[in-house]
């Protein structure tokens, strides 16, 4: 008998699985990421808020330091393929400053509703396909299950026509 295995959503160009909190694109109607690289990247809208929105104030705090940021200030490794990095103890801020961008009062109030919604039908799109994925896995299950109930039938009429 088999066991369930969990079938996830896979990036056709990187073959990782996908996250309800990753960038994603449709591509061929395929789900990709953007960047395979940094799966959870800003989307070029959530950076455009920034730039357009919050270039005058913070847009991350650091936990680890208790810095404050603007976004000027983040910085990006080259090497590693990071972005929005506290320039001081390196770690990635990319969901803090996500979150800002979804809270930020300074954003008008439609801007940040439709923002929210693209985000939200993205990760709809997300957890849609995941269900698809679920869906096949069971009826994949019970297809396996009626072969061998039909494989045993063929074996157990054979046995019969034989005795």
């Amino acid at each position: 008998m088999y066991g369930r295995r969990a079938i996830q959503t896979n990036c056709s160009k990187c073959s990782h699985g996908i996250s309800p909190t990753d960038t994603v694109e449709s591509s061929n109607g395929h789900l990709v990421h953007v960047d395979c690289a940094r799966p959870r990247m800003l989307t070029a809208d959530e950076r455009v808020l920034i730039f357009r929105y919050c270039a005058n104030h913070n847009v991350a705090q650091c936990l680890t330091c208790g810095q404050g940021l603007h976004w000027r200030e983040l910085a990006a490794d080259p090497l590693d393929g990071g972005s929005n990095l506290c320039p001081h103890c390196r770690k990635d801020l990319t969901e803090n400053v996500r979150a800002h961008v979804y809270g930020c009062v300074v954003l008008p109030t439609e801007v940040r509703e439709r923002a929210e919604a693209l985000r939200e039908a993205a990760q709809h799109l997300v957890k849609r396909s995941q269900q698809l994925h679920d869906t096949a896995d069971v009826l994949i299950r019970e297809a396996e299950v009626a072969l061998r109930k039909r494989r045993q039938a063929l074996r157990d009429a054979l046995a019969k026509a034989a005795s």
